[in-house]
Formats: structure tokens, sequence, C-alpha cells
């Protein structure tokens, strides 16, 4: 199937209360999956399409305020209007589950795929000094795994997560082991696993879900609360993938489809008789800083590909601190480049320059 319909038998199976959404391509098969398999009639699971991707944000930021596990969908200009529903659920510490399925801009750009949203993604987004879990799927197997990791760490922190993939990701069709079926948590449940939820306050004081505080002081210890918990995802939480990494002489750092396509790149690579290696970043935030240092301390450079002008390559050298040289190789508009491209640019780069 493909990812985006991955992403939504995923969501029905392991018991998410609500989606909210509104179509855009190219991750409109989420939402119309959803429709199709009408799961209110299984698991009564609320599937609506909200009148705008403004009040789709909204309704998740009040699913969540309740305890519930709500998700969204959209692609890039459609997360670009949800932004300050984003920063409103990050500041009240409410799990949720983004979808991002990214396309070509700026402004409407293309319906192409694109992965231009890293700095949108990882840098906050919406107002703020606020950080969502990123989650990076570089197949449909990992579409549908996501959703269930996603919301375990979203409940986990009290904070919202995202899939962030792209239109290759999002459209490519692959085998997929789904998850087990597992019910739909009870109210009892729910009140005991989220005491902060509102379900009602019958023997015991009314909850209040906000972001706001008329107090500066009180502001600030609410910012110290939330970098203190950052803190805490960032020492625990780091993802990542290494591929032909051990001997490599070069190293390229890729996530999404541009990893898939940088492996191809590495097999073509070694039959030529160069040592690359793939390190892939599975959370795009946090980012696997500690990681990727110590393995580009091996290695004579650094080859970032991306289908963007140049975004991950600020966390790369900022991770690496200068010790390697690290360059950039991407494709825009909606233009997906080939392995043999991604060779060709480590080359002249690096071993021909």
């Amino acid at each position: 199937m493909k990812g985006n319909e991955a992403i939504a038998h995923a969501a029905i199976r392991i018991g998410t209360d609500g989606y909210f959404g509104y179509p855009i391509t190219p991750q409109s098969e989420v939402l119309e999956t959803l429709a199709e398999q009408k799961p209110w009639e299984t698991t009564g699971m609320v599937v609506l399409q909200a009148e705008s991707e403004v009040a789709a944000i909204n309704m998740v930021y009040g699913g969540a305020g309740s305890g519930k596990m709500v998700m969204t969908s959209s692609s890039s200009p459609g997360v670009s209007l949800k932004q300050e529903g984003i920063s409103y659920i990050a500041g009240a510490e409410l799990p949720c589950l983004i979808v991002n399925v990214m396309r070509g801009g700026p402004g409407l750009g293309t319906i192409q795929p694109s992965q231009a949203d890293y700095f949108q993604t990882t840098k906050g987004g919406g107002h703020g000094d606020y950080h969502v879990i990123a989650l990076a799927p570089a197949s449909v197997q990992e579409m549908a795994d996501f959703v269930g990791l996603a919301f375990e760490l979203a409940f986990k922190y009290r904070n919202p997560a995202m899939i962030l993939a792209d239109g290759v990701i999002g459209q490519m069709m692959e085998k997929v082991t789904l998850p087990d079926f597992r019910p739909r948590r009870t109210e009892e449940e729910i009140i005991a696993q989220c005491p902060w939820a509102t379900t009602g306050c019958q023997g015991r004081k009314p909850n209040v879900v906000t972001s706001l505080e008329l107090d500066p002081y009180m502001m600030e210890r609410r910012n110290l609360q939330l970098q203190a918990k950052y803190a805490d995802i960032q020492a625990h939480e780091t993802r990542y993938e290494e591929i032909g990494c051990e001997d490599a002489d070069y190293l390229i750092v890729a996530f999404g489809s541009c990893a898939r396509i940088a492996q191809k790149a590495l097999e073509m690579a070694h039959e030529e008789g160069l040592r690359v290696g793939l390190f892939r970043p599975i959370t795009l935030w946090p980012f696997p800083s500690e990681a990727l240092a110590a393995r580009a301390r091996q290695v004579k450079g650094i080859l970032v590909v991306e289908l963007n002008s140049g975004q991950m390559i600020e966390d790369v050298r900022l991770a690496v601190e200068g010790s390697r040289p690290v360059r950039h190789f991407g494709r825009l508009g909606g233009i997906v480049p080939d392995p043999d491209e991604v060779i060709e640019a480590l080359k002249q780069t690096f071993i021909h320059p």
C-alpha cells in the first residue's frame, strides 16, 4: 500500500480516538483511507474533515486536552496554517500526532515531493521557545510503525509529535506489516493515565489546560520547565541508522526519501572502490548530534543530501563543530535526484574538486 494509506490503517489499529484533517496533495489518501475504512463503525474512532486546517488543529487541541489520542495530517502549506495551534498545544503540554507529507514551496509551490519543511519542524515553526518530537520515515513500513511510536513519545513527554515524511514516501507503494489491533482506551484508563486531562472533575479539583501566564515570573517558570523536558527528550530519545560507516572515508547524511536514494548510491560507490557510509537521522528533533559527531571523527568529509537548498546541513555542521568539511547536495522544485547524481556530487566535492 501507499505510505499515506499505511498511516491511516495504523492509526485505526492502535486505537486512535480521533482524526481531524483537511485534504491537500500529496497526503490526501490519509483522510480518504480513513473515510473508506469507516472506523467509527468498528472502533468508534472519530474521523472528521474540518472546514480548514486552522479548525483541524484546534480540534486536535481540544481532543488532546481531554486525554484522547488524536491526530491530524496535512502537507506543507497546510501545516503552515496549523503553526499557531501547534505552538498552543506545545505550550499547554498536550500529546498529539501531526503528519506532514511535504511538498515543494515556498508559497503554493508544487505538489511534487520536497524536504523543505525541516526548519519549520525542527526549529519550532510557530511562536515561542518550543519543540515537537520529529520522526522521519524512510519506508512505508516506518510510516506505519511511527504512528504508534509517535503517540508513545507524545504521551510519555506530554508533547506534540510529528511524522515528517515527503511526497515520495507518502505516495510510494511497498509491502507493509500493520500493527495488531488494540482497543481504544476506556474513560477509566484515560483518567488513570492522564491525571492532567479535562475528563470531568467529580471528586477532584478542576484541571486547567492553558498556555497563558500573565505573570512574567510564572511564564519564565513554565518555559524553564519546558526546557528541562526538552533536555530530557534529547538525552533519551535520539534515533538514527548507520549503514556501511565502520570503514568509511566519506559520509553521506540524509533522511527520508533521500536516505533511500543515498543507500543505492552507497552500493554504486562500493562497486567503484569508494568507501562511503550513510548516517540517517530518524529523529530530526532531537537530532542525533553526539552519534554523528563520533562517526564524523573517522571520515575525511561529509555530504548532506536533501530535497531542499540546505536545511539539515546546519544541524550537521553544529554537530561536527568544524572538525570535518561539510557540504550540501540538493535538488529543488520537486526534482528527485538519481543515485548517480549523489555519487557524482560526492566525487566533485571531495575526491576530484
